[in-house]
């Protein structure tokens, strides 16, 4: 993709080097190089070194590290060997003011914990690396973390799925400034990535709304909840004030398609001394990209199989008006042009092919989907007394996709020559709703840290078939179809209490807490036509169990339904809800400055599925200054989700 400078494929020089802390002169771990506009860099490792390949060239490296000031660098790199060090000052966001994903103690930083984290600086990573969508900006900047964009996969097309540690999308936890995020109501059901599960839709949440990412790499079902088998992922909105940001980025693919452009918009009020209200709005498109091949089949020719390959006789079914039936004029004409396709040569298809676009144009699309994507984020913190503050943020994301499926061609039964008389590519269209709102009250009590808070979300998914049609149908079918959909909503009410004993041991932080979570999925039916089959039914003959050919014709059959995504019917309608309840204990054990254990464990109660407890210990040992050893084990079991256990449709070849 080009963004900014162009970054050529060929590879031919080495950019290797070390960054170092500037006061001790020790390797920085996990520090991000690349050149500036482009994708193109790596990190440093338990050394601080780094190494990458890259086409020389003059550039900008920039170097950036949580907690340091960034380092920027004009270089010229050429063939071979090119060696940079580069030395960090600390400044920006410090380690130590940041309150971690997967500790309850305000007190621990994230370089302190007893299983992995890693703290993500989303706005230089945005300024500098060449994607849109939040899910794409983890894949470049955590190995952890994957998520695939999918093809020909409906609904899956505009929803990429996303996991942790190669597990599944349904394994990962996604909170947002530490409240419970809402699933997608769509269960992925192609054979694509998460097949069979729903994951969260996480490209909901503009990148210019956030101020760092925390992914937890480690089990964390008895600290947060039974599908956090994976880990958690943890996104801290802004709460700057008084400064406006706004950025435009465009580009496209080296093809010359996927176009892909972005408006990102954020500013924040303050409310008294210490509170605020930030907010952001996004415009994102992504435009189609096309990497299919050209088509080598038959598009109109018969060889004497396919629609209507046999010949036709008055009193038969009408291929063209169910429940009519046709003329000896009607069966001849029928017939003359059956005659055509059936003895067409190879030739002949080749010429009538090349005069109507050339065989790329009866090809599928396979590649990205088109998605325009709308957003607003609010985050917000107001001061009730010098103990306590109500806080409150929301969003709100519209997204239309447009998605193919495979080329429906002339010769098959499933298209009607009399609406498509070269055949059609039909089109998904996908209209997605997303919203959310959480607001909870945090403060301290009797040295007790408490917050009461409640989560809404709700996400809907409705299909809408365009350049399709209902074959059963015939002529008067429609050729846009309304399919259909699915509709998610989640409502989550927490209490939690925490606080750190500092005359026990070396020190005991104790966390307690229990969640209400009520859930409910619906599917909806589309309109008739996207359905039902209107086809002429072969009949028996009730006395001798017989074929009655006399008003029947044997190949007639047309599929029902829209092509590409048959709609879901009245029988596939539904509405189920559950509750769900959780009870947690975390308790931190510090025996030593440098040696402390973590034991959790939580029970929970789902109403459709019985209850489960887990739990789980870490350790963490500061050996020395520069090294430290840590362990977790932990148990983990996850209740199927209300789309999985619920989920049904119908569909006809």
């Amino acid at each position: 993709m080009l963004f900014g400078s162009l970054i050529a494929q060929a590879q031919t020089a080495t950019v290797s080097g070390k960054v170092t802390d500037s006061g001790s002169g020790e390797g920085l771990i996990g520090a991000t190089v690349i050149i500036e506009g482009s994708s193109t860099g790596g990190s440093t490792d338990v050394s601080g070194n780094y190494s990458f390949s890259a086409n020389p060239g003059s550039y900008t490296l920039i170097v950036s590290y949580i907690g340091y000031e960034s380092v920027s660098r004009s270089v010229t790199i050429n063939a071979g060997s090119n060696n940079y060090d580069f030395s960090m000052s600390e400044g920006g966001t410090a380690l130590s003011e940041i309150l971690v994903t997967g500790t309850r103690n305000k007190n621990r930083s994230v370089t302190e914990t007893a299983v992995p984290i890693d703290v993500i600086a989303i706005d230089e990573i945005i300024q500098n690396a060449p994607q849109v969508e939040l899910t794409q900006i983890l894949n470049y900047v955590a190995p952890s973390f994957s998520s695939n964009k999918q093809t020909i996969s409906d609904g899956t097309d505009h929803v990429d799925p996303a996991s942790l540690r190669g597990l599944g999308v349904d394994h990962v936890l996604v909170l947002i400034n530490g409240k419970r995020r809402h699933t997608s109501a769509l269960v992925n059901v192609n054979g694509t990535v998460g097949r069979g599960s729903v994951g969260t839709d996480m490209n909901t949440i503009p990148t210019a709304s956030i101020e760092r990412i925390e992914i937890l790499r480690d089990g964390a079902s008895a600290q947060y909840g039974s599908d956090a088998i994976a880990g958690v992922i943890n996104i801290v909105l802004k709460k700057a004030t008084n400064e406006f940001t706004g950025s435009v980025m465009t580009g496209q693919m080296f093809e010359g398609d996927g176009e892909a452009m972005v408006f990102n918009g954020n500013y924040g009020f303050n409310i008294g001394d210490r509170g605020y209200i930030n907010v952001t709005g996004q415009y994102q498109y992504r435009g189609r990209t096309d990497r299919s091949g050209e088509y080598s089949g038959s598009v109109f020719r018969t060889g004497g199989t396919g629609i209507h390959a046999e010949t036709f006789a008055a009193g038969d079914w009408s291929p063209f008006v169910p429940g009519e039936l046709i003329t000896a004029q009607e069966a001849t004409d029928i017939n003359a042009a059956n005659a055509i396709t059936n003895s067409m040569t190879e030739a002949q298809e080749t010429d009538l092919i090349n005069s109507m676009g050339g065989r790329r144009a009866f090809s599928l699309k396979a590649g990205d989907s088109q998605v325009e994507n709308a957003a607003l984020v609010v985050n917000s913190v107001i001061p009730l007394s010098d103990k306590a503050e109500f806080y409150a943020f929301g969003t709100l994301n519209n997204r239309n996709g447009l998605a193919s499926g495979f080329y429906r061609y002339a010769n098959q039964s499933r298209t009607l020559t009399t609406i498509y008389p070269i055949g059609f590519l039909p089109e998904i269209n996908s209209r997605i709703k997303d919203a959310s709102i959480s607001a909870g009250v945090r403060g301290e009590i009797n040295g007790w840290d408490v917050d009461f808070s409640n989560t809404f979300g709700s996400n809907s998914f409705q299909f809408v078939i365009s350049n399709t049609h209902n074959a059963s149908k015939g002529t008067p079918s429609p050729t846009t179809l309304n399919s259909g959909g699915f509709k998610f909503k989640q409502n989550t009410t927490n209490l939690d209490f925490s606080r750190y004993f500092d005359g026990v041991m070396n020190g005991i932080n104790l966390a307690l807490g229990a969640e209400f979570r009520s859930e409910s999925y619906q599917l909806l039916a589309g309109e008739e036509g996207s359905y039902r089959n209107y086809g002429n039914v072969q009949t028996l003959n009730l006395v001798d169990s017989t074929l009655n050919e006399s008003t029947t014709n044997i190949f007639y059959g047309r599929p029902g339904g829209a092509q590409v995504f048959p709609g879901f019917s009245p029988a596939n309608e539904l509405l189920e809800s559950r509750n769900a309840v959780g009870v947690y204990a975390d308790v931190e054990f510090n025996f030593t400055e440098n040696f402390f254990v973590d034991v959790a464990g939580r029970y929970e109660n789902f109403t459709d599925f019985g209850d489960t407890f887990n739990g789980k210990i870490a350790l963490r040992w500061a050996v020395m200054d520069n090294l430290a050893i840590r362990a977790a084990g932990s148990t983990g079991f996850r209740a199927p989700s209300l789309h999985q256990r619920y989920f049904n449709s119908t569909s006809t070849l």
